[in-house]
Parts: C-alpha cells; sequence; structure tokens
C-alpha cells in the first residue's frame, strides 16, 4: 500500500492543477490548496487513477464508485495529465483491421443503428435544451467572428452549409440525420428549396413536425423517420448534406453510405458531409478508455475514421471532393460552450432528466454528460479527434452550362462564392 501512496503523491506533483485525493480509509493526499478533489470510495478506483486509465475513472464517477469537486475545465487539465501516453498512437495489426471491420458490420444493421440514435437522442428533448442554442443545433458551430455567441455561430454554420451547397430557391435538398431541424429549417426559410429531411429518433421526429406545422411550411419541408438506406433513389436530389451522421455509420457501411448519396444525388449535384474524423490515421475511438466510455455512456455504436480513409472511399463511390476544410477548434470552442451551459443548469437539468427516469439513472445520464462534453472539449484541443466539412460533387460530362470548362458540377472551384460579403442572402440573427 505504501508504494501505491507513493505512486500517487508522484502523480500528483506532476499534474497542471493542485489536486487532491480521499481515499476510502478517510486519508487525504495531495494539495492543501487543490482546485480538484477526488474521492474514492473504493481502492479499485483508487488504482486507476493511478495507472491512468481515464475511462474507467469516469466510469467510476457516473457509477458513483468517485466523486468529484472542481469545474469542468480544471478536472480535464487533469485528466489530460494523468494520461500515460499519446491516446491516438497506434500499433495495430493486421488481424485488428479484420476485427473492427467484423464488429463494425455486426453494430450497425438497421434495427441497431434506430435502437444506438435513439438511445443518445430520445433522452430528453428538455434536457438537450437547456445547454444547446436556441435552434437545438447539434454539431460543430462556425465561429466566423471570434466575438460571436454559440447561438450565432451555429447561425453563421447553417449558412456556412447552404452557401457551400449553392442552394437556391426550388432545389431539391435531403437533409440526412436532420436532427432538431435547424439546417432544415434553415435551408427552407432563407433559400427557398423543397426540404426533406430523415432522422432515426422518434423525439426529433415529432419536434420537427411541429415546428413545420408551426411555420406554415407543410408541402415543402418534410421530416421522416427513416433510414438513409431506405430512401427511394427514382427521383435524386439537386444538393444534399449529412451533418453530425457519419460516426454513426460504422467504419465497414461508409462504402454503402457515400454509394448511397451518389444515387440519390443528381448529375453535377452538391453534397456536403460535416463530421467527426479519428486524430490518429488507425484508431476508431481514442486510447486509455474514453472511446470505450463514450461508446458505453454516450454513442453506442460511433466509429470514427480519418479523413483521409473518408475521402478515400466517397472517391471509391464515384464522388467528386470539391472542397474539404477542417474546423477542429471551432468544436472544441462549441463544446466548451455546451459544458459551461449545462454546468450553470445542473439542478435543472436534474429535476428534467428524473421527470422521464429514475433519480439513480437519471443522476448517471447527468454525470456522464458533464464528463462527455469537457472531455470531448478537450479532445477537440489536444487533436486527438477532429472535424471536417467534405463537399462533393457528382461529376456529369454533359452539364449545359458550366461554371468552368471541365467542372463536371455546379461548383465554381473557387471560394469567392461562400465568402464574398457583399452578396450574403441573410444577415446572422441576434440572440434571442
Amino acid at each position: 500500500m505504501h508504494s501505491l501512496f507513493e505512486k500517487i503523491e508522484s502523480r500528483l506533483a506532476d499534474l497542471p492543477v493542485p489536486v487532491a485525493l480521499r481515499l476510502p480509509g478517510g486519508q487525504l493526499l495531495g494539495s492543501a490548496q487543490s482546485l480538484v478533489t477526488l474521492a474514492f470510495n473504493r481502492w479499485s478506483a483508487v488504482a486507476t487513477f493511478a495507472s491512468g486509465k481515464i475511462g474507467a475513472l469516469a466510469e467510476g464517477y457516473v457509477e458513483n464508485r468517485v466523486q468529484i469537486e472542481g469545474n469542468m475545465r480544471d478536472l480535464m487539465a487533469v485528466a489530460a495529465g494523468l494520461l500515460p501516453g499519446n491516446p491516438v498512437a497506434s500499433d495495430t495489426r493486421w488481424w485488428d483491421a479484420l476485427l473492427r471491420r467484423a464488429r463494425s458490420r455486426a453494430s450497425h444493421t438497421q434495427e441497431r443503428d434506430a435502437r444506438q440514435i435513439q438511445f443518445h437522442y430520445d433522452v430528453s428533448d428538455d434536457f438537450y435544451s437547456l445547454w444547446l442554442d436556441p435552434l437545438r443545433v447539434y454539431s460543430c458551430a462556425y465561429f466566423r467572428d471570434p466575438a460571436m455567441t454559440v447561438a450565432q455561430a451555429q447561425q453563421a454554420k447553417l449558412d456556412h452549409i447552404c452557401r457551400k451547397l449553392m442552394l437556391k430557391p426550388g432545389d431539391r435538398f435531403l437533409d440526412i440525420g436532420a436532427g432538431w431541424g435547424g439546417l432544415l429549417m434553415w435551408a427552407a426559410e432563407h433559400y427557398g428549396v423543397d426540404a426533406t429531411g430523415i432522422t432515426l429518433s422518434k423525439n426529433q421526429q415529432a419536434y420537427v413536425q411541429r415546428l413545420i406545422g408551426e411555420k406554415g411550411l407543410q408541402g415543402r419541408v418534410r421530416m421522416e423517420l427513416r433510414d438513409y438506406r431506405e430512401l427511394d433513389e427514382a427521383q435524386p436530389f439537386d444538393r444534399i448534406a449529412s451533418v453530425g451522421m457519419v460516426e454513426h455509420v460504422g467504419y465497414a457501411n461508409l462504402p454503402a453510405y457515400f454509394g448511397k448519396i451518389q444515387r440519390l444525388l443528381a448529375p453535377g449535384g452538391l453534397a456536403l458531409n460535416h463530421g467527426i474524423t479519428a486524430g490518429g490515421l488507425e484508431n476508431d475511438r481514442v486510447g486509455a478508455g474514453m472511446g470505450d466510455f463514450i461508446e458505453k455512456y454516450i454513442f453506442p455504436g460511433g466509429e470514427l475514421v480519418h479523413i483521409s480513409h473518408m475521402l478515400r472511399v466517397a472517391a471509391t463511390a464515384g464522388l467528386e471532393m470539391v472542397d474539404t476544410e477542417n474546423l477542429r477548434p471551432h468544436y472544441a470552442r462549441t463544446l466548451w460552450a455546451w459544458s459551461d451551459a449545462l454546468e450553470q443548469h445542473l439542478d435543472e437539468a436534474r429535476k428534467v432528466l428524473r421527470a422521464t427516469s429514475d433519480d439513480t439513472r437519471a443522476e448517471r445520464i447527468l454525470r456522464a454528460y458533464r464528463l462527455y462534453l469537457a472531455g470531448s472539449a478537450m479532445g477537440f484541443e489536444q487533436g486527438w479527434v477532429s472535424l471536417h466539412q467534405m463537399l462533393l460533387a457528382n461529376p456529369a460530362n454533359d452539364l449545359p452550362s458550366e461554371a468552368m470548362k471541365g467542372a463536371q458540377s455546379v461548383f465554381p472551384f473557387n471560394r469567392d462564392y461562400i465568402y464574398r460579403s457583399h452578396d450574403l442572402q441573410i444577415q446572422v440573427q441576434s440572440d434571442r
């Protein structure tokens, strides 16, 4: 036991934030002026701290084996300091790739995907509304101006996507994984498109159906409870967006996913895929148990791939990458904004969750989301995970008019059309 105490004291001395540990027997180790205090009621949990098993330590907190005092930003600095090495380093062997593909294929049947999406998104609409922006945009914001609030940056992101896709009135627009309808409504209201959204979340579909009615958009906007694999290919869409969806597709299903997008997209049309990508070339989740924690408590079935692999699969499906943008630090700032908002509403969040779950489960959900939001913010800051927008074209040689000879799509092969300030179709709305 003495050697364990020595190891713990050594780890504490190296951390960037003063930390105290309260052990099962009541003994206190570490700084008397600690910013973070971890209280353990089991020795096994103490061992996870000493070994740097961050995922197991997080699970101990969710399951009430560890108590945490201190703010999330200081806690994440401690977590980063505890790591024994680079959590995206990989020594992947050839059979690991085979196992990954087999596991991925088994995890992403249509039935399992529906259950996994509902596990996450159907927790409680009121819970999400406490820390998301008024439009409930649950994906990386775009801080076009550093002074923007997260609500303004989400509006800027929606418009950034619409401008990249060159949306115009009458376009048939598909939003795969439309969430609470932020992009769907923005595209319909500001760009005049005929919009179809799909989701596997019953809560999200019901919410967007109400919005459509309230805004009088029946006939021009629809939200379907449907898997992307079930979409009819007989009438291709002019433009397609998929935001925060590709993470749920699975490594093994990526060829089918991009192949489906290619068949759904009209010749010469554009598709934008916005999603989280792996920080390492071979890993499908962050190491030190952090990815396993998210798999268990937040996103069952979630899988990440490096942007290079995603681009290769999209190209194999017949789609031409015409623009790719890395928004990684934007997501770090977005997640910290969400984390801060949740921390400000902990009592209200606990009350909301208890309205739909028993007290024990409600507390587990709240604790898991506290760690998930702050931990993900840290992961994007450190570069362990990333976020890319890929703009893809479905090439066509016989377009009646091309923006540039050989373009084979409506894409103009420059970025002026996105960034020109004098022709913005809308002004970002102020906070509500």
